[in-house]
């Protein structure tokens, strides 16, 4: 089975916790070990916000502030590398061939941002679509896909389950309001709507999560199940053990 896992930079590194980090490296280890072939993509979480506030300060653009965003992707991308040790590439790939080439050659494949404009949630549909992944997963803060935001409206529904086109169509007003809180942005919803990629959007707090998803699709958060599509015959072998 090959798997993309996008884990948010406030999820991998809160407080820049070593723990977590290791934690995390070894929920991707489980996944390899049972033989995944596992890209990861790091976000940059708080302390890319707080660098791109600062910046913003001081009088940056938008593609300086991008930039900035993007290196502090792939400083986390490389806090994980270094507790991956010899599973992974030396460094985070740089763009998607790289991330395919480490792929290829049995690596647990990092990377970070790729271009100004381009959210890490985008940079996981495409590396998945790239790659013809069997599932994408989004280890988030949130616990899912809800109609509203739950931070901010105690009625907010969860999603169990939703189609592509489905989850394009909430994340568009989502992501017209400065501050509202995605569960992904709007570009990897298109990407996953393209693709047809069989994805997860799930609460990564804890490691084992995304360990349970992928090895037998069990988690509490949503399913994005393209049409016409079944579950992975994964879930049905391998994931038994």
């Amino acid at each position: 089975m090959r798997v993309v896992v996008s884990i948010g930079g406030s999820v991998l590194a809160p407080d820049l916790d070593p723990d977590r980090v290791a934690a995390y490296a070894e929920a991707i280890e489980r996944l390899a070990a049972d033989g995944c072939e596992v890209g990861v993509v790091v976000g940059g979480g708080g302390v890319a916000r707080e660098y791109i506030e600062t910046a913003r300060d001081l009088g940056a653009n938008e593609v300086e502030l991008d930039q900035l965003g993007i290196g502090t992707t792939r400083l986390n991308a490389r806090l994980l590398i270094a507790a991956l040790g010899d599973r992974a590439n030396l460094s985070p790939a740089a763009g998607y061939d790289e991330a395919v080439a480490a792929l290829r050659r049995g690596e647990v494949a990092v990377m970070g941002g790729v271009t100004p404009g381009q959210t890490t949630d985008a940079v996981a549909a495409a590396f998945a679509e790239s790659v013809d992944a069997d599932l994408l997963v989004y280890a988030t803060s949130a616990d899912g896909v809800y109609d509203a935001d739950p931070n901010v409206d105690d009625d907010a529904t969860q999603f169990a389950s939703l189609s592509p086109s489905e989850l394009v169509d909430i994340v568009l007003p989502m992501s017209r309001n400065a501050g509202a809180s995605a569960p992904v942005d709007l570009l990897a919803a298109k990407l996953i709507d393209r693709a047809g990629i069989r994805s997860i959007v799930l609460d990564g707090t804890d490691p084992s999560a995304v360990v349970d998803a992928v090895l037998r699709g069990e988690h509490t958060g949503t399913d994005v199940v393209p049409t016409g599509s079944g579950e992975p015959t994964y879930w049905t072998g391998a994931g038994d053990a």
